[in-house]
């Protein structure tokens, strides 16, 4: 597919600086471009690429002002990177969706199947399953028995859903996920630990985009509830009984133990650790390896450090832990000498 900067101007509304013919065929990085690619800049630490790079057109801000000639033609936008993101999905969403059920797949025949779907190679679709319409299995999908998957929504390779849960319209599981996996509930005894059972379920609401080898647990009883638009890193594990509200992120390694809730619009460094049965306010930001060992009550709050304190205090708390060692001489000095005082004093008296 071609497109001629004109065109890609009237699909996100831009101004053209350049050339309104220039054709591009693909996408790429600014400090990559090559002929007949489009790439943007959004960052003022790339602006040194813009004046060499080889791309056919450049997206940049409308406040952007060169400061040498540019070969590139450019598409002014009041934000560069909201509109390749705009462009990106335009492009996939030109692309042709395969359809069709591979010889190779096992359906049950008590399942339902909707319009329009792709079943790929080796996917095992159990008892009582419904798939809605314009779903992609990819190869080798398992999907549990009476499990539902909404309309428009692709799970990758190797991804799981176990019996009884339930996938959104429109989301997204990535390659190795695993959604109703027992939780981990065991109860200790004399000769070891016995398994609780898990008869609950796990329910991801529409719009949810899950990274690979993420795991939502099922829960212990009800169930795991991811809302909607919830989009999740990879390697992230949702413990039982957990609800994730709307809108929340999470970057890679985000572990949240049970019966935890989360509020809307959260956003989650990589590696937080949130304890289990917390509450965390909506909109609450923790930083990288933030440990949140109670519950967040502050709507809006930012987080930092383990275990979590203000982000402000944080940071103020660091500057002073790396020069600890100093502080610490200089207050055992500090006694020395006042101890020497003290003394000298004593023998003045």
């Amino acid at each position: 597919m071609e497109f001629t900067a004109q065109m890609i101007a009237g699909l996100i509304g831009g101004t053209i600086v350049g050339d309104p013919e220039a054709k591009v065929n693909n996408f790429a990085k600014i400090e990559e471009g090559k002929p007949g690619c489009i790439s943007f800049l959004a960052n003022d630490k790339y602006e040194q690429y813009i004046y060499g790079t080889e791309s056919s057109v450049v997206l940049v801000n409308e406040n952007f002002e060169p400061k040498q000639e540019i070969k590139a033609t450019l598409i002014k936008v009041a934000n560069a990177r909201e509109a390749v993101a705009k462009l990106l999905q335009i492009y996939e969403g030109m692309k042709p969706k395969r359809e069709g059920v591979s010889d190779l797949a096992f359906i049950d025949p008590s399942a339902r199947i909707g319009e329009k779907c792709y079943i790929g190679p080796f996917v095992a679709i159990a008892e009582g399953v419904e798939i809605g319409d314009g779903c992609v299995l990819h190869p080798h999908v398992t999907i549990g028995r009476n499990a539902k998957i909404g309309a428009g929504t692709e799970i990758y390779s190797n991804a799981v859903v176990y019996h009884d849960c339930q996938v959104g319209n429109r989301c997204i599981l990535h390659a190795g996920c695993v959604i109703g996996a027992d939780g981990f509930g065991f109860e200790p005894t004399e000769t070891g630990y016995r398994k609780i059972p898990q008869i609950g379920i796990a329910i991801i609401e529409d719009d949810v985009e899950i990274g690979a080898n993420t795991c939502v647990d099922r829960a212990v009883m009800g169930a795991t509830v991811v809302h909607s638009g919830v989009k999740i890193d990879n390697l992230v594990q949702i413990a039982h009984n957990d609800e994730i509200g709307s809108h929340t992120v999470m970057s890679a390694q985000v572990g949240i133990a049970g019966s935890t809730k989360v509020g809307e619009w959260c956003m989650f460094g990589g590696q937080v650790g949130i304890a289990g049965h917390a509450t965390i306010a909506n909109r609450v930001m923790a930083g990288a390896q933030a440990g949140l060992h109670n519950s967040v009550k502050k709507e809006g709050a930012a987080v930092q450090g383990s275990p979590a304190i203000d982000g402000r205090n944080f940071w103020k708390s660091s500057a002073i832990f790396k020069n600890l060692p100093d502080v610490w001489a200089e207050m055992n000095q500090m006694r020395k000498d006042i101890k020497m005082l003290k003394q000298q004093l004593e023998d003045k008296e």
